[in-house]
């Protein structure tokens, strides 16, 4: 059979932390490459609001947000069912991805990440910052930097990890999930909580009083990341991410999820 595109099927299948999209099998070589079950597992992280790199989720558990949909379209691309494994913080998605527990994720580089799995192009530039709390009485970048100010990050992410190494009066406390590290911003145990500017946007309506601090402390790209050792799955995987930035599938990703203003990575 000649190449045909997936066709989504349209049923979902929510269990034991994951869901399910069924496709037409169209490219068995390629499926192979990145699918060698048979399904694309793709790990991806929740948090309260979907955005370039975290997922929401409904009532029913589905995750939806950009990554879901460039999981999606690739799923499409090869003719696989795809597969959602979803989890609290990238960290742990990272050590899915390391073990061979899932086939595809989204994430954040960094050097201990990148020592750990293979990544491929990225689709979005990131920029890490502080969400302060109206309490905390900081107005600056520099005013995070405090004896005694209680700085919240989620375990085990390039976030915290690059907070960790720009702090020289304090030491982020790690939460295990968005959720978690909110409800600390907002119960005043955290004067300032670091993630993505995206992300912050998006959580500010929800921190009367709140403000984002301008400039930031990383910047780095969300990239897609396969296992180690598979060579050609990272070559398909790459080769495919570039031809989704090129043909529009991560920009109407962004625009689905209302990030209209984010640029997609050069």
């Amino acid at each position: 059979m000649g190449r045909v595109l997936g066709l989504l099927i349209g049923w979902f299948c929510v269990s034991a932390g994951f869901h399910m999209i069924d496709t037409v099998s169209a490219q068995p070589a390629l499926a192979q490459m990145l699918a060698p079950g048979g399904t694309l597992r793709v790990g991806v992280v929740r948090a309260p609001q979907a955005g370039v790199f975290f997922v929401a989720t409904d009532a029913a558990g589905a995750p939806h947000g950009v990554t879901v949909d460039l999981a999606t379209a690739l799923g499409r691309h090869l003719g696989v069912p795809v597969r959602f494994s979803v989890f609290p913080n990238s960290g742990e998605c990272t050590d899915a991805v390391a073990a061979g527990a899932v086939d595809v994720a989204f994430m954040p580089v960094d050097p201990a990440r990148a020592a750990r799995v293979a990544f491929g192009p990225g689709y979005y530039v990131l920029e890490s910052t502080y969400l302060v709390s109206a309490a905390s009485g900081i107005t600056s970048l520099a005013g995070v930097d405090r004896a005694g100010a209680r700085v919240v990050g989620i375990a085990d992410t390039t976030t915290i990890r690059a907070s960790a190494r720009s702090l020289t009066q304090t030491s982020p406390i790690a939460s295990r999930g968005v959720d978690e590290a909110i409800a600390m911003i907002r119960d005043g145990r955290a004067d300032a909580l670091a993630l993505s500017r995206d992300s912050l946007n998006q959580i500010l309506p929800t921190v009367p009083g709140g403000r984002i601090v301008d400039g930031g402390f990383q910047q780095t790209v969300v990239s897609i990341a396969v296992p180690p050792g598979r060579p050609a799955a990272l070559a398909e995987a790459s080769a495919w991410m570039e031809r989704a930035k090129q043909d529009g599938t991560v920009r109407r990703a962004f625009d689905a999820v209302g990030l209209s203003g984010e640029a997609v990575a050069p």
